[in-house]
């Protein structure tokens, strides 16, 4: 007797999108299902183990580099696969979601790569996760264009050798697809993304000459790399294309990822094409881990914490060495300064930032770096040509001068800076604003002339969230206390409301914003990831 078939993937509590059908085709959904009920469960295991962790970290408020691996990290023999031609040169990739205009204006960019994103630059509104599938299709097939209704002005991509290589991100492992379901279950958000987008277009990239190139965000260890290399082993057997077609960078914005760096690589050896260093996440996952440890852990204003902070130099030269060693790119952080069309003086400072942090990391060795705006670009990309030339990257840069022990990872205590009384004002402000936007689809908001994503409201949240637990008082002689984050938020509601006027406050998510953030903020219980109550907020 057969095997009854499986049963199909439902789309529930979703309105009728333009053209959904083809995105949600019978062969995709039922691919996108197969993903679900061969590698769900494990997700699930490696979802239970990050807790289990966790709660190791909080009884030891430490962390080690592994002793079951050591065996990897000694062998100096193996390296990832080398890069395709297309993710060969990527001195300077830009970010966004895959909105339309955002779609054209980044492969137009004159970056290398283009990170189009599904995760913490994009609200998984079911409307930005189907038609971002259906713009990246049109791109692809350059069937692409825009107008934008409120100035008239028309967008068209730029001949083919000119556009920027995508690598798209899907969601991490913790979010779900609450509006696809396999029987009656939500399936994760990271199988929905990756799922659709590879389906439809790997065989369309090869024959461009490029291929299905990812993004692996909120990876915390080597086994989470495994499984997505399993998933990566299926997929291209299902297909029917050459295995070692995908490639997969993966961001180290965990702290428990700093320590299993090679293991990572090691994982993914015939699918990597490097590690790339996200500030906002990894300090994130700092004060989510030893957010219990006490006082040396206690970060100070996130704007304080700069890459050249002892802990950060640690990360980043470590990350540099370790992907050199092995043959993959190592790629650094984000320019996130939005150039003002107002203030030439905002801007020459802001540029001037960036000049040095784009100097500093291709100085580091770093083969490339991000930023958030086009205007962005060159001033990246002369950084990387300095030191560059003609040359691609500089994996032949070996860093064997770094040495990191354990303990210089956490050494949150080098840096000679405190929490600030300012510091827990602009964290209530950019958290507010940035949720507001987010629980109206918005995942990529510009604030106070800094792009910012989900991983900005994170670390706003979790820093307000330590300095009160903490026990911190500010340099005012004011504690850090429950009181004072409502006091701060009341007053920046009220702000928002005189700046925006009544009728546009009222239009706004502004009141649902303040509280889910004081929600998050103040809750003794420390939710693991802010979206996932926020997503239970979210309308579409």
């Amino acid at each position: 007797m057969s095997a009854p078939a499986p049963s199909p993937l439902a789309v529930v509590d979703a309105e009728p999108l333009p053209r959904q059908e083809e995105v949600l085709t019978e062969a995709a959904l039922a691919f996108v299902a197969e993903l679900h009920r061969r590698f769900t469960p494990r997700r699930d295991e490696l979802l239970a183990r990050r807790a289990e962790r966790r709660a190791e970290i909080a009884r030891t408020s430490t962390l080690d580099f592994l002793p079951e691996t050591a065996a990897i990290r000694a062998d100096d023999s193996w390296k990832v696969a080398p890069a395709p031609a297309a993710l060969n040169d990527r001195r300077v990739e830009i970010t966004g979601p895959t909105d339309r205009k955002m779609t054209i204006n980044a492969l137009n960019s004159g970056a290398r790569v283009w990170l189009a994103d599904f995760e913490d630059a994009s609200a998984p509104t079911w409307e930005n996760v189907v038609l971002g599938q259906l713009n990246l299709i049109d791109a692809y097939t350059r069937s692409i264009d825009f107008t934008d209704p409120r100035s008239g002005k028309s967008y068209a991509l730029k001949p083919a050798e000119e556009l920027a290589t995508v690598v798209m991100r899907p969601r991490g492992w913790h979010l779900e697809e609450r509006h696809l379901t396999f029987e009656g279950r939500p399936v994760p958000g990271a199988l929905v993304d990756f799922g659709l987008y590879f389906f439809h277009n790997a065989q369309r990239l090869i024959d461009l000459g490029k291929g299905p190139y990812f993004y692996l965000p909120k990876t915390e260890s080597h086994l989470e790399a495994r499984l997505w290399n399993e998933i990566f082993v299926f997929a291209q057997d299902y297909v029917g294309i050459p295995q070692g077609t995908v490639r997969a960078t993966v961001l180290i914005e965990t702290i428990t990822a700093a320590y299993e760096m090679e293991e990572i690589l090691y994982e993914l050896r015939d699918h990597a094409a490097g590690l790339n260093a996200g500030r906002w996440d990894y300090l994130f996952s700092i004060v989510k881990n030893f957010r219990d440890g006490g006082a040396k852990f206690v970060l100070p204003d996130r704007n304080a914490v700069t890459m050249t902070a002892p802990f950060m130099r640690a990360y980043t030269e470590l990350l540099v060495r370790t992907c050199h060693k092995r043959g993959a790119h190592a790629i650094g952080g984000m320019a996130a300064f939005i150039p003002s069309r107002k203030d030439a003086e905002v801007n020459k400072v802001a540029f001037e930032k960036v000049k040095a942090d784009k100097d500093r990391e291709a100085g580091d060795g770093f083969d490339g770096s991000w930023v958030a705006h086009p205007d962005l670009v060159p001033i990246a990309m002369a950084s990387f040509d300095a030191v560059l030339g003609e040359k691609p990257n500089q994996k032949d840069r070996l860093r064997e001068d770094v040495s990191v022990a354990a303990g210089d990872l956490i050494a949150i205590d080098s840096l000679d800076a405190k929490p600030t009384y300012d510091g827990l004002r602009n964290a209530v402000q950019v958290g507010i604003r940035y949720i507001e936007a987010w629980l109206r689809g918005l995942g990529a908001v510009a604030i106070f002339n800094l792009m910012e994503d989900a991983a900005t409201a994170e670390i706003s949240r979790s820093q307000i969230w330590q300095w009160i637990n903490a026990g911190v008082v500010f340099e005012n002689g004011e504690a850090a206390t429950p009181e004072l984050a409502r006091k701060v938020a009341a007053e920046e509601l009220a702000a928002i409301r005189a700046e925006i006027g009544e009728d546009a406050f009222t239009a706004g998510k502004w009141q649902q914003a303040h509280d889910l953030l004081l929600h998050v903020s103040l809750d003794a219980d420390y939710a693991d990831f802010l979206t996932l109550p926020a997503y239970e907020q979210l309308v579409g």
